[in-house]
């Protein structure tokens, strides 16, 4: 008997972000939720990139053992942001949580690495399968901290594994499990569970049949108690592929799906074009659309946002074919158009020299040298004016740094001066910060820079003596640290899982 999934999503930005960095995936076969992080460039590219690249899975075949193919995948995005991080040194330090369900036959695959959760619902048991990779966890599993203390422990958000482009290998929990049919699961981001107690979202999770009531009821009552992070939520019910239930989505399931009527083709003639030949005439980012638009799907958050403006952050999905993508941030484009590049060389090859043109070659060539020269001129004071107006954070003799210029050199030249030295230590810093310490933090100003140094300093645990080790994870830096509503509760509850600690 094989299984597939019912299913319902929703993503919403909270009362407090300014931007949505939460991804999520829905489908028969897969439910993928992604939290990302890196700042106002990073977070959603990282989110939207890890989930667009599960996408592929959500088949019912997997020519293999459902839980190496999932993690071998998730491996894959991870190497994929480092490789965008390559592209576009703007995103580095971005990272993004993963927690996925794969639908393998009779069996369920769990894969999680980050803060984002999986809960089961199964008769009378309700419990988080996954585990928490954060310090405060850490302490709880070593016995140093209480559960009830991990809301106002100040490491909360320090993060012990994420995606993105310092660990080549992280370490991911996979666990298999031989669900019933009936039962429910939630995937949901910390921005749920750090205000819903467990409790009420287990109350939530057993209240009637409509899966879309269900995600719609748990972000109100996120958004009701402040909602200070994004807040995204998956539930998916097991269903046996043989029996009566209807194939196509519930009522209203596919109210987050991306709609795109220029891709809605069937998966006959999506084949019949790659056996034509056709779709490497077009960009991967359609490819990958069509592929999306051929299947029952939700789609939502920085993902949903990427499909809708093609923005789509993927460099490869895995097992039947690796699909390369263009990174296209929020800037415009800035790239000419290869064609029209090449068309402009052909003319200008085709073109012959005029009588007038040689009579005057070198009447134009002096002009054009001296224009050059003064260009340079120009273009070599405007570059030393800019350099000079360029600050950066970087590290002197292990202490934390403010640099005027930039973090480059011309040969033996260096390109940037010392202009004060901290008494922060960088080592004092939370590992993934220290990595962006010491690849150079670029800022606009000086006063930029200064506040750079006082946002480190902030996330930098204590440095002071005491039972705790120091963390060396990554920080999501809170806007904001509201209240907790009387519903709220310890985010950390301790679920057996494969995997250990690191």
């Amino acid at each position: 008997m094989a299984i597939a999934f019912r299913y319902a999503a929703r993503s919403d930005v909270g009362r407090v972000r300014s931007k949505n960095d939460d991804s999520a995936y829905a489908g028969r076969h897969l439910a993928v939720v992604a939290d990302g992080m890196g700042g106002h460039v990073g977070g959603d590219v990282a989110s939207a990139s890890a989930v667009m690249d599960l996408t592929s899975l959500d088949r019912p075949d997997h020519h293999g053992d459902g839980a190496t193919v999932l993690a071998d995948e998730i491996q894959n995005a991870n190497q994929n942001l480092a490789r965008l991080v390559l592209g576009n040194p703007r995103l580095g330090g971005m990272g993004t949580t993963v927690t996925a369900l794969l639908a393998d036959e009779d069996e369920i695959v769990v894969a999680h690495i980050g803060d984002s959760r999986a809960y089961r619902l199964r008769g009378d048991e309700f419990h988080q399968v996954t585990r928490d990779h954060t310090f405060v966890q850490r302490l709880i599993d070593e016995g140093r901290l209480r559960p009830e203390e991990a809301e106002s422990h100040p490491h909360k958000n320090v993060l012990m594994r994420v995606l993105g482009d310092v660990d080549a290998s992280p370490e991911i929990e996979v666990e298999t499990v031989r669900p019933e049919i009936g039962e429910r699961w939630l995937l949901c981001s910390d921005g749920l569970n750090a205000v819903v107690r467990p409790e009420t979202i287990e109350s939530v999770l057993r209240s009637g049949d409509d899966l879309n009531q269900i995600v719609d009821t748990l972000v109100e009552l996120t958004l009701d108690r402040g909602a200070p992070d994004n807040v995204t939520v998956v539930v998916v019910q097991v269903f046996a592929t043989d029996d009566d239930a209807p194939v196509a989505p519930q009522t209203g399931e596919a109210r987050g799906a991306v709609p795109d009527p220029g891709f809605a083709r069937t998966s006959d003639e999506i084949t019949g074009d790659a056996a034509a030949g056709t779709e490497a005439a077009e960009s991967s980012a359609a490819v990958l659309r069509r592929d999306l638009a051929a299947r029952p799907h939700l789609l939502v958050g920085a993902a949903a946002n990427a499909t809708q403006t093609g923005r789509i952050p993927t460099v490869s999905d895995s097992i039947l074919q690796r699909r390369a993508t263009l990174l296209q941030t929020s800037a415009p484009d800035t790239l000419a158009d290869p064609q029209e590049v090449e068309s402009a060389l052909h003319r200008a090859e085709a073109a012959a020299p005029s009588a007038r043109r040689r009579r005057n070659r070198r009447a134009f060539t002096v002009l054009a040298l001296a224009t050059v020269g003064l260009l340079l001129v120009a273009g070599g004071w405007l570059t030393t004016n800019w350099i000079n107006s360029q600050y950066y954070v970087g590290e002197q003799q292990g202490n934390v740094a403010i640099y005027n210029g930039v973090s480059q050199s011309l040969g033996p030249v260096s390109l940037s001066d010392l202009e004060r030295t901290t008494d922060l230590r960088v080592e004092d810093l939370p590992g993934y910060t220290q990595e962006r310490v010491r690849n150079a933090i670029p800022a606009g100003s000086l006063e930029e820079a200064e506040r750079i140094v006082q946002e480190l300093r902030e996330s930098a645990p204590d440095a002071g003596p005491g039972p705790e080790p120091r963390p060396t994870g990554t920080v999501r830096r809170a806007t904001s640290s509201p209240t907790t509503a009387p519903d709220a509760s310890p985010t950390a509850s301790p679920a057996a899982s494969p995997g250990g600690d690191r």
